[in-house]
């Protein structure tokens, strides 16, 4: 079974406006709202392409409950734990005449230890996980160490673990060795703690971290296609020339794309052009809507990859 863990969830509220105008008035043309979280972008993505999965996580409040309702409605299966607080809302605008987007994060409700406790209870509990996705920002209150403790938790199962985090929480959590990392360039930069620039550059670092324990190591790049650096094999896959609308949880929808190939049996390479086709896809949606199944298999073809060696 594939779990998905995401510990600061947030309702996104996504609007259009026609042309954002300061100090005055700006009149909403549309408005939706969408159930958002690293993790959870991963479980909606993984559904849709008809994988079976359950979502784990924090929720509270009214919020919390639309949270859940949204998911429920497009088929993803939860088992979230209930908090005293209230589940962020995030505000997505879309600039309509200027083709922009602007994301407001709220930093989320602050989780009590006790509350804490019992997400790692629920892990500790899991039957024969297969691969767990850990992911997002650490809301108010939690420590980085809970990256890693889930992360040995999960492993001490004999399960799989992707974590896929930034900061601090990505430092601590590497230190419970999971499966695979996701940084796309800054965060990779963080990690390292120098900035990253040139292709050789870039391959250096993330093959330090996969020589401190990490198993695959990936790297998104945006329009430069995404990195794999393992044991056995060290790939670059480049995706075609597309209009792009929106990069929101594309790397999320690249996560989910390259479990959806390891879980189903693909070699690495076959999961790496997955996860570069769903990361596309999602970028042909607007707003924060993720990627339709039909756009990932017409990319999957289209998709280049090649080994890439250092000089």
């Amino acid at each position: 079974m594939i779990y998905t863990v995401t510990l600061n969830p947030a309702l996104d509220r996504t609007v259009w406006v026609q042309k954002i105008q300061p100090d005055d008035s700006n009149r909403i043309e549309r408005e939706q709202r969408f159930a958002g979280g690293k993790g959870i972008d991963v479980s909606k993505v993984l559904t849709s392409f008809g994988v079976s999965n359950k979502a784990l996580g924090f929720i509270g409040g009214f919020a919390g409950e639309e949270l859940e309702g949204l998911l429920l409605n497009q088929g993803v299966a939860c088992d979230f734990i209930g908090i005293s607080g209230e589940t962020r809302t995030n505000i997505v605008v879309n600039d309509i005449g200027r083709r922009t987007q602007t994301v407001f994060s709220a930093r989320g409700p602050e989780i009590k230890p006790f509350e804490l406790m019992r997400i790692i209870h629920q892990v500790e509990k899991l039957e024969k996980p297969d691969m767990v996705i850990i992911s997002g920002s650490l809301p108010p209150g939690v420590h980085p160490e809970i990256y890693r403790k889930l992360t040995e938790i999960v492993k001490s199962t004999g399960g799989r673990v992707v974590l896929d985090t930034d900061g601090d929480a990505l430092k601590v959590g590497i230190d419970g060795f999971p499966d695979v990392i996701k940084p796309n360039i800054h965060e990779l930069s963080r990690l390292a703690g120098m900035e990253l620039k040139e292709r050789n550059e870039i391959i250096h670092a993330a093959q330090k971290i996969h020589e401190k324990g990490v198993g695959i190591v990936l790297v998104s790049m945006g329009a430069g296609g995404i990195l794999l650096i393992s044991e056995t094999d060290q790939y670059v896959a480049s995706p075609p020339d597309v209009k792009v609308k929106n990069t929101i949880g594309a790397g999320d929808s690249a996560v989910a794309g390259f479990v959806h190939g390891l879980t189903g049996g693909r070699s690495l390479k076959e999961a790496l052009i997955y996860a570069v086709a769903a990361g596309t896809a999602t970028t042909l949606r607007p707003g924060t809507a993720l990627c339709r199944k039909e756009d990932f298999l017409k990319l999957v073809p289209r998709i280049k990859i090649h080994t890439t060696k250092t000089h």
